[in-house]
């Protein structure tokens, strides 16, 4: 009885298995409607990543139809657009703290309003489980034409600086630039404090890394000079003594300044780096022009 019992289980479980696999085989796959993208994007010190579906005009007039105007909408198609900061931003002047957000945005025809929302778990734009009260910022961008058509839905970066960039939204004859802003300068300062100022056993390379963040962002040039010397004189590198030498001319030391450069354009030919030959040249010649 039992065995009977044992082998009729077994009949099923292959029967399902069976069932199972003949459904597998029965789908036929086929390209997506609208595909999945992520990007990931650093800007400054915080990393921006974007997960979004990209639906395609395919004739469509989009903004104000097939999107109408004034409405929630998911920003791409499907499940909602997801915005991950690793670190504080501030999109437009607004303050949003590290984490994951769902981007919505209501279109118009000059201006949109950009939502970023604490509920990622909407599909779509959440329809009636949508709660306004759940909003982290809503703020308004002034939607601009673009030169080209956009025929794929399209959120990229761009104008990268030090600590800026702006997110694009395209579709169709729209642009929607954002711009995200990032606090570099008290990470990067925190960390010259313990690595250079408070360091011990400071390296060359960290000496030149705070002289060049000094130098290029307004900070105490002085201090900048002194610890590219102290980089250069432990290990000198052509690129290290040619920062170094725009420093001092910013300082007006021109003859120190020329001394570096000249130093930094013999080890540039020595290692045969035609960029940082053609970059002493030029610095030398303007240094002679304003003694």
């Amino acid at each position: 009885m039992k065995k009977m019992m044992s082998m009729k289980l077994m009949w099923a479980v292959a029967c399902a298995f069976l069932l199972i696999g003949s459904a597998a085989s029965a789908q036929i796959k086929m390209p997506a409607a609208s595909p999945t993208a992520t990007v990931k994007q650093p800007v400054g010190l915080t990393d921006v990543t974007l997960e979004y579906s990209r639906p395609s005009t395919k004739g469509r007039k989009i903004f104000g139809d097939l999107v109408p105007y004034g409405r929630l909408w998911r920003t791409g198609a499907n499940a909602s657009t997801k915005l991950t900061f690793s670190d504080e931003v501030t999109l437009e002047g607004n303050k949003v703290p590290a984490g994951q957000y769902a981007l919505y945005t209501v279109p118009g025809e000059n201006e949109w309003t950009i939502v970023i929302h604490k509920n990622t778990k909407h599909w779509g734009d959440g329809g009636a489980a949508y709660k306004q009260e759940e909003d982290l910022v809503r703020f308004k961008v002034p939607a601009q034409k673009l030169a080209d058509k956009a025929e794929t839905f399209t959120i990229g970066f761009s104008d990268l600086t030090n600590n800026s960039g702006v997110m694009n939204i395209m579709w169709e004859n729209t642009l929607v630039p954002v711009k995200i802003t990032t606090d570099v300068d008290t990470k990067v300062m925190a960390q010259i404090q313990e690595k250079v100022i408070n360091g011990t056993n400071v390296t060359p390379a960290l000496y030149a890394s705070a002289a060049n963040y000094y130098a290029d962002n307004g900070k105490d040039l002085k201090q900048a000079i002194t610890w590219f010397k102290l980089a250069n004189e432990k290990d000198p590198k052509f690129w290290n003594l040619h920062y170094q030498a725009k420093a001092q001319a910013r300082a007006k030391d021109y003859k120190g300044a020329t001394a570096t450069a000249q130093k930094s354009l013999e080890l540039a030919k020595k290692e045969n780096n035609a960029d940082y030959v053609a970059l002493n040249e030029k610095l030398l010649a303007e240094i002679k022009g304003k003694k």
